[in-house]
């Protein structure tokens, strides 16, 4: 069974459209591809998207909150958005 993107934490309509826009169209497309890749294929297209997008992806990866994600983990994060 396919996962909705809608479906997924953190996933709210707007989130969705820009993955959808970027070619990320389920719930699998996005948990295959992981957090950084989909951050990665959407930020072209969307050059306001912020560390907390990317903390989202990671959250809905997980199927958790991304307010829930361990403090290392947002850190690293915020160290490859820094990359960027």
């Amino acid at each position: 069974m396919t996962i909705r993107l809608s479906d997924m934490p953190n996933i709210g309509t707007t989130l969705e459209a820009k993955l959808q826009n970027a070619g990320i169209t389920s719930g699998d497309d996005l948990a295959n591809l992981g957090s950084k890749e989909s951050f990665l294929r959407i930020k072209p297209l969307y050059p306001d998207a912020c560390v907390l997008h990317l903390y989202a992806l990671e959250g809905a990866v997980r199927n958790i909150r991304w307010h829930n994600l361990p403090q290392e983990t947002k850190d690293e994060l915020k160290a490859f958005y820094d990359s960027l």
